[in-house]
């Protein structure tokens, strides 16, 4: 009995020394709710990572243990998940995706000094000064001037209406892009706010078509733009319909059906980019997950990368030690592949690379120009 006793003992001091040998990074991330769709593609887009780094031996000889949690696309969840997950004292942790959520947690990130990584896009998440705050998608300070660019240069518009969702996200894109129409002395004709979740877009559609606009701008989260979208056609509004991402991205497009053709944007990441590092990504991920990724997913797994890359060059896990590698860092693919595009992040924690203008074709994204990186 004794020597039983010894050996299970023996087997839990093994198991215990091992287990302090992992590294776990937390997520909170958006698994139910209105952010399902984008926050299951970001933990996957991690978890294809962590897989990877863990069959090539790890992050500094440690196997990475990813845990994602469920900020339910409530802020008051993510408030209380961020918490919790900091209360474990992590190295970094990831999300959320939605900027409401991101905005009412990273302060509590910040005052424990924990990097966190976050597919947010609102201006404002990097302009509080917070030297723990990190992008892998643009913000919109950076997608609106060439949204705008395009609408100005290709549509030759002179009047446009504006839908946006009435979150954070929404609101910042909302009015990124509007300073950029006034910029270009083009004028916004209809300015219609819809709410997260929504339903029912006939009335928009209504208004929108009433406005008399050269082009529509679209920016709400996807499944909301996938129904305005079915909504758009049945009514026949016949101006284009111009967005960013969450216009294009592959969910929307599997949601609206034919009704997403024409759609036309900016987008920062996509599957369908003329890169054969994202198009080797999106196999693995479809076939690890049985579905085709978004934006999102990229975001997940380059940011995981992301972690990888600067851990390595720091040579310890040091939460301080990665923020202040991370600002103004530049990562090229040759270094780290997984990265997928040659990226920096600037001394805010945004980042900067090519992005792409893109059109529904028959049920498929396709890549009509390259952007070159903003700081060229």
């Amino acid at each position: 009995m004794r020597l039983l006793t010894a050996a299970t003992v023996a087997a839990l001091a093994f198991a215990t020394s091992a287990a302090a040998q992992d590294i776990k990074i937390h997520g909170a991330v958006e698994l139910s709710g209105a952010g399902a769709v984008s926050g299951t593609n970001f933990r996957d887009g991690i978890v294809l990572a962590v897989e990877e780094i863990n069959a090539k031996g790890g992050i500094l000889g440690r196997k990475v243990v990813f845990e994602g949690l469920d900020t339910q696309s409530n802020p008051t969840t993510a408030r209380a998940v961020i918490q919790r997950i900091l209360d474990e004292k992590p190295y970094v942790l990831f999300g959320p995706v939605f900027s409401g959520s991101v905005m009412v947690t990273m302060e509590l990130a910040q005052g424990a000094g924990i990097p966190q990584i976050t597919g947010g896009e609102a201006a404002a998440i990097t302009q509080k000064g917070n030297p723990f705050i990190f992008r892998t998608s643009f913000g919109q300070q950076s997608s609106m001037p060439k949204i705008a660019n395009y609408i100005r240069d290709e549509l030759k518009a002179k009047k446009v209406a504006v839908l946006y969702v009435n979150n954070d996200f929404g609101k910042g894109g909302r009015d990124n892009f509007i300073k950029e129409m006034k910029d270009r002395n083009i004028e916004v004709v209809a300015d219609i706010s819809t709410e997260s979740g929504a339903v029912d877009f006939a009335a928009d559609v209504v208004k929108l078509k009433g406005a008399n606009a050269d082009a529509i701008f679209v920016y709400t989260n996807e499944e909301e733009s996938a129904r305005f979208l079915r909504e758009a056609r049945k009514q026949n509004i016949t101006q284009p319909l111009i967005g960013e991402t969450t216009l294009l991205g592959q969910k929307v497009v599997e949601l609206a059906g034919p009704a997403a053709n024409g759609a036309r944007g900016h987008v920062g990441l996509t599957i369908d980019a003329p890169v054969p590092a994202i198009t080797a990504f999106k196999d693995k991920f479809n076939a690890r997950f049985k579905y085709l990724p978004d934006h999102n997913g990229i975001k997940g797994y380059t940011g995981m990368y992301f972690v990888k890359y600067v851990t390595e060059k720091n040579k310890k896990f040091d939460s301080k030690a990665f923020a202040d590698a991370a600002h103004g860092l530049t990562i090229d693919p040759k270094d780290e592949p997984g990265i997928l595009m040659n990226a920096t992040w600037d001394k805010n924690g945004d980042i900067d690379r090519e992005s792409f203008l893109a059109e529904i074709v028959d049920g498929k994204q396709k890549i009509v120009q390259t952007l070159p990186k903003i700081n060229k």
